[in-house]
């Protein structure tokens, strides 16, 4: 299959997967407030591709939800040339992806990040996870949440999920307070073994993305909660700004190969606060 026909199905299939994310968002929030959309293009003195951002703020159920589908292409800055797998030799890329953060506005419910990507250079690779941070425990949750994918990890190779779980905690973690983020989830980077296989992968992340946050919010969006449980809600979103800020390496691309600021630091919660 020629690489240009993979870049159409794979960043097609990022696109769809916004639609279908947004649908169900919406859903939730009964259809009575919408996304604010955003288009933007990478340079706007030339085409090198961009990409739309969607964020829904002060829903019943979301806080703050963005949706980041992206499909840009150009030439990588020096710092990133030596360290971007086949960039080294020839610094032309192309890249697309989804992105997805949620703030919830129920502190029972966990905050919940989920991105997948396809990368171009003179290598090709997919990269992408998921993963759940909760403010108020719940080890019921955290047992199903994992058992979903290692199921869904099993229907491709049954070292994936130790693997990629792996790949997570050691990912999302604060090194300067010792803490992990979250709950963990999975994690995976420079996946390029076979198209069709890893491919089938990739959308089989994003499909189960969409049961566990439909599963969990119809779950816990009735469920009462207090002011203290909202105070712990803002206080781990401190800790989820921290990481963002200062690891996410995401964050740190985007905004080092001219990203969209906002559509960039759409992951970051409304409100948040320190000890």
């Amino acid at each position: 299959m020629k690489l240009e026909i993979k870049k159409d199905l794979v960043s097609g299939w990022f696109k769809n997967l916004q639609k279908v994310f947004c649908d169900d968002i919406l859903k939730f929030e009964k259809n009575k407030i919408q996304f604010n959309s955003t288009s933007w293009k990478r340079n706007n003195n030339k085409d090198e591709g961009g990409g739309e951002y969607r964020i829904l703020k002060n829903g019943r159920i979301f806080e703050k939800v963005g949706v980041n589908f992206s499909k840009v292409y150009g030439v990588f800055p020096k710092q990133f040339q030596k360290i971007i797998p086949g960039a080294k030799k020839d610094p032309r890329f192309w890249a697309s992806g989804i992105s997805v953060v949620m703030h919830m506005q129920n502190p029972l419910i966990p905050a919940m990040h989920f991105n997948t990507r396809y990368i171009c250079t003179k290598q090709n690779w997919f990269g992408g996870g998921m993963d759940v941070t909760p403010s108020v425990r719940d080890d019921i949750e955290k047992k199903e949440f994992h058992k979903i994918l290692k199921n869904m990890c099993n229907r491709h190779n049954k070292n994936y999920y130790s693997q990629y779980k792996k790949w997570c905690d050691e990912y999302f973690y604060l090194a300067h307070r010792k803490e992990p983020r979250g709950i963990g989830g999975i994690f995976f980077d420079y996946k390029k073994s076979n198209f069709d296989k890893d491919f089938r992968f990739v959308r089989d992340v994003g499909i189960t993305f969409q049961l566990i946050f439909n599963k969990i919010i119809s779950k816990k969006m009735k469920k009462k909660w207090s002011k203290k449980d909202k105070e712990m809600q803002y206080i781990k979103r401190g800790r989820y700004t921290e990481f963002n800020l200062l690891y996410d390496r995401g964050t740190k691309f985007g905004l080092q190969t001219g990203g969209n600021v906002e559509g960039i630091l759409m992951s970051l919660p409304p409100t948040a606060k320190w000890e």
